[in-house]
């Protein structure tokens, strides 16, 4: 089996059941310099139509969340 290293990568996943518009579009993980963060991000829209990201990064994961990574 082949171990992958995700130093300093993030993955986000679109949230099927946003219950409020202030809840984030995209939910994830993100990994900075080896330790492991909660990532939020919402999809917005500027004046002239131009799409993009504005995010979150939430507290530091430990072993015992049970959001898997």
């Amino acid at each position: 089996m082949t171990t992958y290293d995700n130093t300093n990568r993030f993955v986000l996943f679109r949230q099927q059941n946003k219950q409020s518009e202030k809840h984030p579009d995209f939910s994830g993980n993100i990994n900075i310099n080896g330790k492991d963060f909660f990532l939020d991000a919402w999809l917005n829209e500027d004046k002239s139509g131009n799409k993009y990201f504005s995010g979150k990064i939430g507290n530091e994961k430990t072993k015992t969340s049970d959001v898997p990574f």
